[in-house]
């Protein structure tokens, strides 16, 4: 889900008063893209590919080089088989730009964060955006899985412009996106991001109050954390976990499967936002999650979670 971008992108960033642009842009074709991890990769690809301008931020050269790869492999592989045109892979490569100076946001229509699940950072990022991204009816949205809209719409000086636009890994196959406005979030704002999500991106959208977990993760970590605590307490192994509501459930991936895809950091992140403000045990995550966190068993991403990955 969100990549580990932080300070870095906040040294360089070229700061810049925020200028007056008088013509009014009701439509989005420059879009920005900060964090080019799992879900920042994924988000930027689907932007790419739908004909949209995409500049892609990240906080080193080192951490961009490895985006951009992820990047590239991703369109070459969705060209392999056959869901793009070779000519459409390449166009969609010709959109992307990369750079890591948040100062290169300057002229962006929609910028998307999209970087590690901590209120500060993100927090942080929208300072700096609110500053350097000058197009007066930009919109300033989130891929947060769980942090309130609202602190991070009121650490700018234009929380009518801050939305939730949450998408799902992976993001190009992933057909929903949850949008989430704040209480300060104006309507023209809101129809704005439905219409570029729902018409230009060609997603599902579905609106969910600014409650941490929304609708989603406010099902789905409560069911990943059960399965997790049954792991823990020996009732039935993972493998027997997993097959059990795969096979007799019919869903396409069991639970711990689901969690190592997710990133078992991510999956820790949400429960801790949601047990935070609902104060209810189903949310706390169990012993095990946080240790496996601590150990760097992060799932799929680092080749070790609940299963081992090449």
């Amino acid at each position: 889900m969100p990549s580990h971008t932080g300070d870095g992108l906040l040294r360089t960033v070229k700061f810049s008063e925020r200028h007056e642009v008088t013509e009014s842009v009701a439509g989005v074709e420059r879009v920005g893209v900060v964090g080019c991890g799992q879900m920042g990769a994924g988000i930027a690809e689907v932007c790419a590919r739908s004909g949209l301008e995409v500049l892609v931020a990240e906080t080193t050269g080192e951490a961009l080089e490895i985006g951009r790869t992820r990047l590239v492999n991703s369109l070459g592989k969705a060209a392999d088989r056959g869901k793009l045109s070779r000519q459409e892979c390449d166009a969609a490569l010709e959109r992307l730009t990369f750079t890591t100076d948040l100062g290169d946001f300057a002229d962006r229509d929609l910028v998307i964060e999209a970087v590690i699940e901590n209120e500060q950072v993100k927090t942080e990022i929208f300072q700096v955006l609110d500053q350097v991204v000058t197009r007066p009816d930009a919109i300033l949205a989130s891929n947060t899985s769980s942090i309130p809209l609202v602190k991070l719409a009121v650490a700018t000086s234009r929380p009518d412009q801050v939305i939730g636009i949450h998408f799902f890994n992976p993001a190009p196959i992933q057909r929903l996106v949850e949008l989430i406005p704040a209480l300060t979030t104006g309507e023209e704002t809101i129809k704005r991001a439905e219409h570029v999500v729902g018409q230009v991106l060609g997603k599902h959208t579905i609106r969910a109050q600014d409650r941490s977990g929304f609708v989603v993760n406010a099902l789905l970590i409560p069911y990943l954390l059960s399965a997790i605590r049954m792991f823990e307490s020996g009732i039935a192994s993972r493998e027997d976990i997993d097959n059990g509501m795969e096979l007799g459930c019919a869903h396409p991936m069991g639970p711990l499967k689901l969690a190592d895809l997710i990133g078992l950091d991510t999956v820790a992140s949400v429960a801790d936002s949601m047990y935070t403000e609902f104060k209810e045990p189903l949310y706390a995550a169990p012993p095990l999650l946080q240790r496996m966190v601590d150990a760097g068993r992060l799932g799929r991403k680092a080749g070790a979670g609940f299963y081992t990955y090449s």
